[in-house]
């Protein structure tokens, strides 16, 4: 497994998260399961809840109120991070995207078999904004706790993140 750490900055009306790095785990697999099975196990083992299947919403959004974790379980999809004109990913099936709260993201295109597992920390609800945060969301965004376990079971959330101050 390769991980990659980026910051994104704010973008018009993308806060992104002024302090936590997206964290880009790849080359993941499965040994006996499916790529799926194993990352809605691995989240939910980790304490991470709300696991869903689906896609990546075509349209750029992002949540305050939770991070964010999206295993890419099946096909490939180009994606961008940080809100319009951000920076594009090509993300394919082994990939794990951690999101900080506050990062705008966005599914260009996808195989017509892309499938992205994806879980939020325990105590922590999405929502879904499509615009400009506002104090109330800043705040929010900014106080929102580190999670107690990174989502794949590694340190690498914590060394990353440490305590999210």
């Amino acid at each position: 497994m390769k991980t990659d750490h980026f910051l994104l900055s704010e973008n018009d009306w993308v806060p992104n998260n002024p302090r936590l790095p997206v964290i880009v785990h790849s080359g993941l697999s499965a040994e006996d399961e499916s790529l799926a099975d194993m990352f809605e196990a691995t989240f939910a083992e980790n304490g991470w809840q709300g696991i869903w299947r689906n896609g990546i919403f075509d349209y750029h959004h992002y949540h305050t109120t939770a991070h964010e974790v999206l295993g890419i379980a099946r096909g490939q999809a180009r994606v961008v991070l940080g809100g319009p004109g951000g920076r594009e990913l090509q993300v394919q099936a082994g990939d794990c995207l951690v999101l900080p709260a506050g990062t705008g993201h966005c599914r260009i295109s996808a195989s017509d078999d892309f499938l992205v597992i994806g879980a939020y920390p325990a105590g922590q609800d999405p929502d879904l904004r499509r615009s400009e945060a506002g104090e109330n969301g800043m705040r929010i965004l900014k106080t929102l706790p580190v999670p107690e376990t990174d989502p794949l079971g590694g340190a690498t959330l914590r060394d990353l993140w440490g305590d999210g101050g």
